[in-house]
């Protein structure tokens, strides 16, 4: 019987013990059941080893020190009893760290998060790295988790209720200076001295004992808000209402977390570690959190698709230098995420040089935000910003490996674009089109290089929206989109490959919600009921404040194109021509559905009821609104998927949270289906046909799966 490969080497040094987790076959440590029987089982032995004076816990791998406990193992929990039991577990190993009679000081370089920083938590002393890819922090809520191996009860002791708060409730991670500066570290220094003064933190430490349990200097509102019970009371208070504005109540992990650190700063470090891993136990098991974990391993698994058939080898072409045509908000942030991200050469082009004055000034306040918030240093900012350049002709496209057209929404404009651009660029240079719904094959109809032309649909605010859509026609080659896809990640995108129509996912899906948002609006439904009802459902924000955000020119012009594809059940809104035809565009000029001041929404303003002719009635039901909304966009999601615009529903789902904000915790439109039940949704949308009209006609596609009782995912994955 083979023994399995040991996670753990150890070197002693002069009484010092060289401790180094490298987990076999895996590119990043995690902490899972058998590294912590392992490790269990190494302190005893050190515990008992006379030459070892001091441990220097360290990676044996070179950018990641722990990224987090095996989400892994969380899919395989059957019940609360097991969650329960593998928290405990996690709190055995960091209770035995903190009470070993032996210095021990962590070693940080690269991700040091989840369980990771818990263990690092125990340790007697911190020393991390001022790398970019050093990060420590406590993301469990973002899976509907909560730290659950003593990190709720260790890290407000020592940096205080509302450091720990604001870090544990949002899932946060932070860069090593903040961290510094919070007291979650010790020590930060250059990656090429981690080692040395790691062992000089041991062997001080080994000579003068222990130091006791710290944290940062606290100022006067410290001592009162995190040292009094009465203050700490105030602190609880406020994080909840913090909360709950911000996940509506949908999310329970920040809430039970909050209550995990009340008991253990109030009743003391025993009962607040029950508390911990009683509440880990419930939630490991619950819907919430088992959604928030397929979602994650739908995003890793797209880390490593580049969106061409399983099993193929092709190599992508090295994105160094990137020209953008159209130096608008879109073509600028585009440039200045690439910048930021990729760290490519970005050169904008525009026909005018105040228009590329404007662009590459919105370009650089992306770095400069970055710098403002210490995410970058100056070099770093100098550096990125000296990659930025425009020119009002096409000078220096020659050199370009990528160029992304990012004009305005006109067929006849983009064609003459790509023309242009042909013209000037290298035959093995790309083409991408930054369009929002029209297809890329009308587009590259006159192509001299039909190959190399692809879609790449980012969203907007680009530095913001996390989403990608590549879409190929069918002449865009592998190479063409192995190498757009490749370049989206890099800019920090998650991105989905998708068929080549009008509107292509997210756009389509979308578009039948905001027309019937604007159908309630004319039936009298006001605003707010709208916009209230779908942030209750679980979306960021309504569909007519989005309708603001997106701006009435780019939804009409949107809406036009899908209407020509699909018919009048997608036509653009006679409310949004009739606001166009008063001068409104929506938030971009504080003229929309909405009033806004110095851009910031302050209410509904009352006079669009009488420019579109409609009284504001009362008595509507947030439910009947959510359930036109939903339906009307589950319908969709279904018929896009049948005629296969996404390749599977793993990616559907990923691009409906992370385009256009589908509540996470239902898992997606497609997930939504198979847990309702493909019957259930199809009833429910013969009854909304009948009370108002065919367009809520269920597609062939929900009617088969219906009637051979079919799901999106296999039943295993439910769980």
């Amino acid at each position: 019987m083979n023994r399995p490969m040991s996670a753990f080497t150890v070197v002693n040094e002069n009484g010092i013990a060289l401790v180094s987790l490298d987990l076999p076959n895996e590119p990043v440590n995690k902490v899972n059941v058998a590294v912590i029987r392992e490790f269990a089982e190494l302190l005893e032995r050190l515990r008992s080893d006379g030459t070892v004076r001091a441990v220097v816990l360290r990676s044996g791998k070179p950018e990641n020190f722990i990224a987090g406990a095996d989400i892994e193992e969380f899919t395989r929990l059957e019940t609360r009893d097991a969650a329960e039991a593998l928290s405990q577990s996690g709190q055995d190993l960091t209770n035995r760290v903190e009470t070993f009679p032996k210095p021990i000081v962590v070693a940080i370089h690269g991700a040091c998060l989840g369980a990771g920083y818990e263990l690092a938590l125990a340790c007697h002393w911190r020393v991390a790295t001022d790398h970019r890819k050093t990060q420590i922090g406590l993301p469990e809520v973002q899976l509907g988790l909560i730290p659950g191996a003593g990190g709720c009860n260790r890290l407000p002791r020592l940096i205080g209720a509302r450091a720990a708060l604001d870090i544990i409730l949002a899932g946060k991670s932070e860069r090593p200076q903040k961290a510094l500066k919070l007291g979650m570290v010790d020590e930060v220094v250059p990656e090429s001295i981690l080692k040395q003064v790691a062992v000089a933190a041991a062997e001080r430490l080994a000579r003068d004992g222990i130091p006791r349990r710290g944290g940062r200097r606290r100022g006067a509102a410290d001592a009162l808000l995190d040292g009094t019970p009465m203050g700490r009371q105030l602190v609880y208070r406020m994080a909840r209402k913090r909360v709950l504005k911000k996940t509506g109540g949908h999310y329970p992990a920040p809430l039970a977390a909050l209550e995990v650190v009340r008991i253990g700063l109030d009743q003391g470090m025993t009962e607040g570690l029950r508390a911990e891993h009683t509440r880990f136990g419930q939630l490991a098991v619950s819907p919430v959190s088992r959604k928030l974990v397929q979602i994650f391993f739908a995003t890793t698994a797209l880390k490593k698709d580049d969106g061409i058939a399983p099993g193929l080898e092709v190599p992508s072409l090295d994105v160094r230098r990137l020209g953008i045509v159209g130096s608008g908000f879109m073509g600028a942030a585009i440039a200045g995420t690439a910048v930021l991200n990729a760290a490519v050469e970005a050169r904008l082009k525009d026909a005018e040089l105040a228009r590329v004055g404007r662009g590459l000034k919105t370009a650089s306040a992306i770095l400069d935000e970055r710098l403002k918030r210490r995410r970058l240093t100056r070099p770093e900012h100098q550096r990125l910003t000296a990659l930025l350049s425009g020119t009002v002709d096409y000078s220096g496209f020659t050199r370009a490996d990528l160029v992304i057209e990012a004009v305005f929404e006109d067929l006849d404009v983009k064609r003459k674009v790509l023309a242009e651009v042909e013209a000037e660029i290298r035959p093995e240079a790309i083409f991408a089109t930054n369009t929002s719904t029209i297809p890329i094959r009308d587009i590259a109809a006159a192509a001299r290089y039909p190959a190399r032309v692809v879609g790449m649909h980012f969203f907007s605010p680009v530095e913001k929206m996390p989403l990608l859509e590549v879409i190929p026609t069918g002449a865009t080659d592998s190479r063409t989109i192995v190498t757009a896809v490749r370049f989206g990640r890099k800019m920090g995108k998650i991105v989905i490959v998708v068929r080549d129509q009008p509107g292509f996912w997210v756009n389509r899906i979308l578009s039948p919600y905001l027309t019937e948002a604007a159908t309630l609006l004319h039936e009298g439904v006001p605003i707010e009921v709208i916009d209230r009802a779908m942030t209750r459902f679980g979306f960021p924000v309504g569909p007519i404040a989005l309708l603001d955000e997106v701006g009435f020119d780019v939804a009409h012009q949107g809406a036009t194109v899908m209407q020509a594809a699909f018919g009048d059940r997608l036509a653009p809104s006679i409310a949004i021509t009739t606001l166009l035809a008063d001068g409104r565009l929506g938030r971009k000029n504080g003229r929309g559905f909405y009033i806004y001041h110095e851009g910031h929404k302050s209410g509904v303003d009352d006079r669009i009821y009488r420019l579109i002719g409609v009284k504001p009635l009362e008595g509507f039901s947030p439910d009947d609104v959510q359930q036109r909304l939903v339906y009307a966009m589950l319908n969709e999601a279904a018929m896009a998927r049948g005629e296969a615009v996404v390749r599977n529903a793993r990616d559907g789902d990923v691009g409906a949270i992370y385009g256009i904000g589908f509540p996470p915790f239902r898992g997606g439109p497609l997930r939504m289906i198979d847990e309702l039940g493909a019957a259930k949704v199809v009833d429910t949308l013969r009854q909304l046909a009948t009370a108002h009209g065919p367009r809520f006609a269920p597609t062939p596609a929900l009617l088969e799966m219906a009637a051979s009782g079919g799901r999106y995912y296999p039943p295993r994955d439910a769980h």
